[in-house]
């Protein structure tokens, strides 16, 4: 077991036996806390998997009851800082049966349409060690095609040996958490693309997406401010202009960060040039909401950097 996690592979649920007709050979990862509402849709639309586990960090409410209800393995997971994350944790420490893995938040369903993508690549035998999947942001009860939020490139199926997740020196903050949310996977491998879409249900209330997003500018400060000192990790996505969509957009937050008046671009960027405002209220409030964290963003920055400073001061 790595060093600073508790978690005992003895206390994995089973759960009842799964049919195994027209299953495929992959692994489901589901990380959770407190995911009674979405867990359930989640596992329905992996049911083509031949192994599901649900990765719990403590829920209190009945997450686990209704996985294990379902077929899925739960694993009970607790972080201490110097150790890796949920996803690294489970990528290095649970015990699959198949070499391929699909990561999936609870809030995203596998759709009809990307189940029957991923049947027709192992039908005729995987060309790749991995696949990009195409995310559907639905916010507020409707699609965001525009805004620049379509299409969302992740890479979330792969072989579980050739794949781990970005270590990105924020690893100290408490605000980001015992999973990896904005890391993106690392594949010692070549990777190839899905078409059918992944639905990502981002959209509970306002209340929490804000609170939730809250942390993420908390992460992403630290993570901007890494970049503008030149802090460049070897155990991380590259910043690549002509690389793939995550390289590239990478490179594009390097130069992102050094613009002024971030907070206003992001707006104009996003609902004007991207033509958010082609979807209706909601891209107009997802547009706000994400000019808004921008500026959250920028001002945990500056507050980063005065602590620095009087930190090298006190010396």
């Amino acid at each position: 077991m790595s060093e600073g996690i508790v978690a005992e592979r003895s206390n994995i649920a089973e759960g009842p036996d799964r049919p195994k007709q027209d299953t495929l050979p992959i692994s489901v990862i589901v990380p959770v806390l407190n995911e009674e509402q979405n867990i359930a849709a989640c596992l329905e639309s992996v049911r083509f998997a031949d192994e599901m586990f649900v990765v719990d960090s403590g829920s209190t409410d009945r997450t686990a009851a209704i996985a294990e209800s379902l077929g899925a393995k739960v694993v009970q997971f607790r972080f201490v800082p110097g150790g890796p994350r949920k996803k690294n944790w489970a990528l290095e420490n649970l015990p699959f049966r198949n070499e391929w893995v699909l990561l999936l938040d609870a809030d995203e369903r596998v759709t009809p349409e990307l189940e029957r993508e991923i049947r027709q690549e192992f039908a005729l035998g995987p060309q790749f060690d991995g696949y990009y999947l195409n995310r559907k942001l639905i916010f507020m009860g409707r699609w965001l095609r525009f805004g620049g939020n379509y299409p969302s490139w992740n890479l979330r199926l792969f072989r579980h040996v050739l794949g781990r997740y970005e270590k990105l020196d924020t690893e100290e903050l408490e605000s980001a958490g015992d999973v990896e949310v904005h890391e993106h996977v690392v594949l010692q491998g070549k990777a190839g693309y899905l078409r059918e879409p992944l639905l990502h249900l981002d959209y509970k209330d306002l209340s929490r997406w804000i609170a939730r997003h809250n942390n993420y500018s908390t992460w992403d400060a630290k993570l901007r401010l890494n970049l503008l000192q030149g802090k460049e990790l070897s155990h991380s996505i590259p910043a690549r202009l002509f690389g793939n969509p995550v390289e590239r957009k990478r490179w594009l937050k390097k130069l992102w960060i050094r613009l002024p008046c971030r907070p206003l671009l992001r707006f104009i960027y996003m609902y004007i040039i991207r033509l958010g405002f082609l979807d209706g209220k909601p891209g107009f409030i997802y547009a706000v909401l994400k000019a808004i964290q921008e500026f959250h963003i920028n001002a945990k920055m500056w507050e980063m950097k005065m602590k620095e400073q009087s930190e090298y001061v006190d010396r």
